[in-house]
């Protein structure tokens, strides 16, 4: 089963550092996953989460790249060095550790973000920046790839 993850919620962290996954978002986790996830560092200070089967071909991927080329060491070194697997709990909450929650500059809100097969988890401050970009590119065409896209 495929399952296309779209869509942003605003999300609020819990005293103990957990959020609450979106019952729309939630039931397609559960079930492609089991409820069975991955979180880890993106260098663009968001959290990757993936339903764990997802993850396993990128971490596959990963391990075997050599550490003797020091921009593909880098890439290893924080996706696979800050990757946790996590399970979403009876009631959807998951727990982001503090150590990712500090990397990824997360204060009291958060944005979920739905990227296809995984989702980005934002800053409120990352996700607005993020935003203001997209409105400032304006009309500069679109990059390699998405040239014949058409809305």
């Amino acid at each position: 089963m495929t399952l296309i993850f779209q869509g942003a919620d605003e999300l609020n962290l819990d005293t103990k550092g957990r959020i609450v996954i979106p019952a729309r978002q939630r039931d397609a986790l559960i079930a492609v996953s089991g409820g069975q996830l991955v979180l880890t560092l993106h260098p663009h200070y968001c959290l990757l989460l993936f339903p764990a089967p997802s993850w396993e071909p990128n971490r596959d991927r990963l391990s075997k790249v050599s550490s003797l080329n020091s921009q593909a060491a880098y890439i290893k070194r924080m996706l696979l060095g800050n990757a946790r697997d996590e399970k979403m709990d009876s009631t959807g909450r998951l727990l982001i550790a503090p150590e990712l929650r500090k990397l990824a500059r997360f204060e009291k809100k958060v944005w979920l973000v739905g990227q296809g097969g995984h989702f980005e988890i934002w800053s409120e401050a990352g996700w607005k920046q993020q935003q203001e970009v997209f409105y400032t590119l304006g009309d500069q065409g679109l990059p390699s790839g998405l040239e014949d896209l058409v809305l």
